[in-house]
């Protein structure tokens, strides 16, 4: 019976100090980006160049549908070499579209570095400024609620979207949702 009471002690001291309740708090990342005006400049200087490099590529892509179709009302006409020749341009004209395309929109293209360039010193920021509020809030986990985590109900008192924005020095100009 002793050794029953022994047992149910230490296990007892090894499992109700961590039976302590988890602390957690939520935010909103899209909101707390969209109050902040150095994000809203970045997103509106990377929505231009690219704006701007889609309508590259429109032009590109009538250049090619030209040649093509120009080829296809000439076709009869010529011969085997004048058709290899505009086959080629044709092919040629598609491969520089396809290059032009992965080089500014690609994984690697010019425009995820300028996203890079812009919006992840921004992005750091943010997490900076998560990092204290969870460390100034003793708060064990921090969820997103803009990232694709299904929450179906959240209680306003646990949202540290707007004690992120005060560290970051940003003040509300909009109702959140």
């Amino acid at each position: 019976m002793n050794l029953k009471v022994v047992l149910f002690a230490v296990l007892a001291a090894i499992v109700v100090p961590n039976l302590n309740a988890q602390k957690f708090g939520y935010l909103d990342t899209d909101y707390i980006l969209g109050q902040m005006t150095e994000y809203r400049a970045a997103q509106k200087q990377l929505d231009e160049i690219s704006n701007k490099w889609e309508s590259d590529l429109k032009i590109m892509k009538a250049d090619v549908d030209k040649l093509y179709k120009d080829y296809k009302a000439e076709e009869i006409l010529l011969n085997a070499s004048q058709k290899k020749e505009r086959e080629d341009a044709i092919v040629a004209k598609e491969d520089a579209l396809k290059k032009f395309e992965q080089e500014k929109f690609g994984v690697n293209g010019e425009l995820f570095k300028k996203r890079q360039e812009l919006i992840k010193p921004i992005q750091d920021k943010v997490f900076s400024a998560v990092q204290k509020v969870a460390k100034d809030n003793a708060l064990d986990f921090i969820f997103d609620k803009s990232a694709n985590l299904n929450i179906l109900f959240s209680n306003p008192k646990y949202d540290k979207s707007d004690d992120v924005l005060d560290i970051l020095g940003v003040t509300p100009t909009e109702l959140k949702k």
